[in-house]
């Protein structure tokens, strides 16, 4: 169950980021091709073949500013992606000044695995679920949600944070950026192409009734296809990438924590409950948990928590407890104890927490007895 460190898998994602960006430069090929294909249908009169030709000519002479384009779109999400996930999140940045419990759990952990300790950052939303960000050492981060601070115990909070230090370390999230870019790029050339064609639909249908045998309409025909096969093989890069390294990042937080009840107890408190308002597709992928289904599981991008949990039962010894109430979760939660409680900690237990022992009153006997005294 071990997956922290396993260098096979870290290659593999090496290999499998190299892999995207030559495949995002090919598809953006494509869809430029595509979109000359559909260019030249509308503006020229011939028969299929001639408009492939003119077609390819065109990718040709477009290839050098493509190239430079999506460099360039490159280098801007290379640099940019964090502040860009930041203002769709509204996450800021705490030190450990700020927020001392979590700050110090990471760190620990970090320096546990000699590892560089990530940025953090806190979303405020109740929604439970945290994410990790970046391409290198100097920008990786590590973003929760309030909701899961005030969810969440301590081990619990470990576990969770322990998850995203795998996917950092097994190289997870540089892949899911890159793969993020690739979306981007795609969705930004598609959109062109489709406006190229809403824009000159009108004047195409009249023109192509007064052909007669061009094959401008199988041109089309042909563009859009090719539109349309792109922008599906980037949504299934995407799914390629998440369902597996969910699994590992799952057992390497056992091994980091040696607490496999830990990782359980957390999954089930996020389980359903961890969408994030206002949050693309793309960030959602990046989450411990993403609620949002597709047909059947088809086009889920995460394992369902129950497989997780029976995963982590299986082979890391861990118990599961069973899903969680929905109407216990929905309460209110209580805001984060203040290390200025008092001598018998706060008033109510934390959620899913056993009940606190009865303690004795001012006269205690000497000898209560393992679980306090029996009262009079």
């Amino acid at each position: 169950m071990a997956a922290f460190g396993l260098y096979t898998h870290i290659r593999a994602n090496r290999r499998r980021s190299i892999l995207l960006l030559v495949g995002l430069f090919l598809l953006v090929y494509v869809l430029v091709y595509a979109g000359a294909l559909v260019a030249e249908a509308m503006s020229v009169d011939a028969d299929l073949n001639t408009l492939l030709q003119l077609a390819l000519n065109d990718l040709i002479s477009a290839a050098p500013y493509a190239t430079i384009g999506t460099i360039l779109w490159i280098v801007i999400a290379y640099y940019l992606h964090q502040s860009m996930i930041d203002a769709v999140t509204g996450a800021q940045e705490v030190t450990r000044r700020e927020h001392p419990r979590l700050y110090n759990i990471l760190e620990n952990l970090c320096i546990s695995r000699g590892l560089t300790t990530p940025k953090l950052k806190i979303m405020d939303t109740g929604a439970p679920n945290a994410f990790a960000t970046g391409m290198n050492d100097k920008q990786y981060s590590i973003t929760v949600t309030t909701g899961l601070l005030r969810r969440l115990n301590d081990a619990e909070l470990e576990s969770v944070l322990g998850h995203e230090l795998t996917h950092i370390r097994n190289g997870d999230v540089r892949m899911m950026v890159i793969a993020v870019i690739i979306a981007g790029a795609i969705a930004f050339f598609a959109e062109l192409v489709a406006r190229l064609w809403f824009y000159n639909s009108v004047g195409f249908r009249s023109r192509s009734s007064e052909r007669q045998g061009g094959g401008a309409g199988l041109a089309v025909l042909i563009g859009i296809a090719l539109l349309i096969v792109a922008y599906v093989l980037s949504f299934l890069i995407r799914l390629a990438l998440s369902r597996e390294r969910e699994y590992l990042a799952d057992a390497g937080s056992v091994e980091l924590t040696q607490n496999p009840d830990a990782m359980i107890s957390a999954l089930r408190k996020i389980e359903g409950r961890g969408e994030l308002p206002g949050a693309p597709s793309a960030l959602m992928e990046m989450c411990v948990d993403n609620p949002r289904e597709g047909f059947g599981e088809l086009f889920d991008t995460h394992p369902t928590v129950e497989n997780r949990v029976a995963a982590l039962v299986k082979y890391a010894g861990g118990h599961d407890p069973g899903p969680l109430p929905p109407a216990a979760e929905d309460e209110p939660a209580a805001p984060e104890q203040p290390a200025e409680e008092g001598p018998w900690g706060p008033s109510e237990a934390a959620d899913d927490a056993p009940p606190p022992a009865p303690r004795a009153g001012p006269a205690a006997p000497e000898s209560p007895g393992p679980w306090g005294p029996h009262g009079s």
